[in-house]
């Protein structure tokens, strides 16, 4: 199940997504986002639903890393899908006692649904297409056009969060495995055993994560690390016909779904 999670892992490539440029792939997620949730019907659903094939087509991951990223999401899935099937009101389709499904609430369940798929979909894509260095860069630039004053310092705690999670995810199969052959149990019992067995895991996670944060701000220190201020980059961020071709796009996807919510 860990494997499974997909979010702060980067997939070399030279595909059309790969090579856009970070500020525009994080403000096109955006964008993207205000545009699923404008969707309020089928028509605009379908119109999403084509967008975001299109670009996991066009960035070349293998759809098996893709559905990986959304399995471990499926209990959320299944809960967001049963509470809008069951407990919205409006024309029955089909009942048992007190237990109905409505037109409505099934409509409700699968938009709703397959927004979480969307939303987890392309926001992997920006973390599977753009590497960690240039995520912090396109991250410290859009914060610093929204005059946010410590720009720099935000993007590196949020590049670093995405980028130690594989890692994490890594140590924490290595303890579980040490774990087990020790002869823990982490999947027999009710809630509360299994909630204690996790104890052995935890303790040395976290002792793992404490080391691992200082031996990083130890490199950082040798490195002479001082903040954003007067820093320069191996590669300048430069936005070319293509990034422009993506703006329009997602703008035009914008639009449309608003358009189809509000006006038609």
């Amino acid at each position: 199940m860990l494997k499974d999670i997909t979010i702060g892992q980067y997939v070399p490539g030279n595909s059309l997504i790969h090579r856009l440029d970070p500020r525009t792939k994080i403000v096109a997620v955006f964008l993207y986002m205000v545009a699923l949730f404008s969707s309020g019907d089928s028509t605009g659903y379908l119109i999403v639903t084509a967008f975001t094939i299109s670009m996991v087509f066009l960035s070349k991951v293998p759809w098996l890393m893709i559905l990986k990223g959304i399995r471990p999401l499926w209990i959320i899935l299944v809960l967001t899908m049963g509470l809008h099937l069951f407990l919205t009101q409006g024309d029955i389709i089909w009942q048992m006692g007190f237990v109905k499904i409505t037109q409505q609430g099934l409509r409700q369940g699968v938009f709703m649904t397959l927004r979480l798929v969307y939303l987890v979909t392309i926001t992997s894509l920006l973390t599977l297409t753009t590497t960690p260095i240039a995520l912090t860069d396109g991250i410290e630039s859009v914060l610093k056009a929204l005059f946010v004053p410590v720009a720099h310092e935000l993007a590196m705690m949020m590049t670093i969060a995405l980028r130690f999670i594989p890692t994490l995810i890594e140590e924490t199969e290595k303890i579980m495995k040490a774990q087990m052959a020790r002869g823990a149990d982490f999947d027999s019992g009710g809630i509360v055993s299994r909630a204690k067995s996790l104890i052995p895991l935890l303790v040395p996670l976290f002792l793992s994560s404490f080391r691992r944060a200082d031996e990083l701000a130890m490199a950082m220190e040798a490195r002479c690390y001082r903040g954003g201020e007067n820093r320069t980059r191996m590669k300048q961020l430069q936005m070319t016909g293509l990034d422009y071709m993506a703006f329009i796009i997602v703008f035009a996807l914008l639009i449309i779904c608003i358009i189809i919510r509000f006006w038609m």
